[in-house]
């Protein structure tokens, strides 16, 4: 019979801080989700039907999900050739632009939303420009979007970085040297390195614009069944002391927000297997 020897690891006190990371974990996350759960659990399925099923919820969640979505979908792009620009050249006032890049970080959502909508009013520096040629962003659904993409930029930029400063221009010399054009070398040697820090961008953009209140409330105008984003509705019905119909929405908007995270990060961990092989 052979005998099971314990190999111990070569940094110690790894049972201390498994406990404490599980026990912080769960105080700080699973405890707070989960009662919004339980909270939820009291209700009948007719009460939880009609709390996340009316016509102004639906309407809030496609805002929600789908001015998130086309956020995150932009700023993946953008955010993708601002991170290449920062580190692949050298220009003059390249520390002062790479501060810009967290200023959504440091600046109160609150703050953002009101010069947003300074700036986008109808009477704003850029909203007198664009709203007599019909393109108005205040107060609609493209302002919602134009909040989203301004809070969700710094994630994919700041994401991206560290893995173009490691990727060597060497890597693409070497493709320019074996034949490749330039459009081959982007979709075969720096796409594949880069797609998965890129989609890790993407995600960390999407969940924050799926949460963001701040920035929004100031610029969409809250208008029921147009421009009302689900955190306000949220908001609006612990105002109005409908505490299960608030904690029901934001059960959904968890489940489908956890869903979509794990779709994503199953198609990183598959895009990681695929580029090995």
């Amino acid at each position: 019979m052979s005998l099971l020897r314990k190999e111990h690891s070569v940094l110690p006190g790894f049972g201390l801080s498994l406990g404490f990371t599980l026990a912080y974990l769960g105080l700080i996350v699973l405890v707070p989700l989960s009662a919004a759960f339980l909270k939820t659990a009291g209700m009948s399925w007719a009460e939880f039907v009609a709390a996340v099923a009316s016509p102004r919820v639906m309407a809030a969640y496609r805002l929600s999900f789908f001015a998130s979505l086309a956020a995150a979908s932009v700023n993946a792009f953008f955010g993708l050739i601002v991170a290449w620009v920062l580190v692949r050249y050298a220009f003059p006032g390249k520390r002062i632009v790479d501060a810009l890049v967290d200023l959504p970080f440091a600046l109160p959502t609150a703050v953002a939303g009101i010069a947003l909508t300074a700036i986008y009013a109808k009477n704003g520096w850029l909203g007198q420009v664009l709203e007599p040629h019909g393109v108005k962003i205040a107060f609609t659904e493209l302002g919602v979007f134009v909040a989203l993409t301004f809070i969700g930029l710094p994630f994919v930029v700041r994401t991206l970085q560290p893995v173009l400063e490691e990727l060597q221009p060497e890597l693409e010399e070497a493709a320019a040297s074996l034949g490749a054009n330039r459009w081959q070398t982007i979709t075969r040697v720096l796409l594949p390195e880069l797609f998965p820090a890129l989609l890790t961008g993407f995600a960390l953009s999407f969940a924050r614009a799926l949460g963001e209140y701040g920035s929004v409330v100031f610029i969409s105008g809250n208008m029921p069944l147009r421009t009302e984003i689900v955190p306000l509705l949220i908001i609006t019905k612990l105002e109005q002391y409908d505490y299960r119909g608030a904690t029901a929405i934001a059960v959904v908007m968890l489940t489908a927000s956890f869903g979509l995270l794990l779709l994503i990060n199953l198609i990183q961990k598959w895009s990681r297997r695929h580029h090995r092989v």
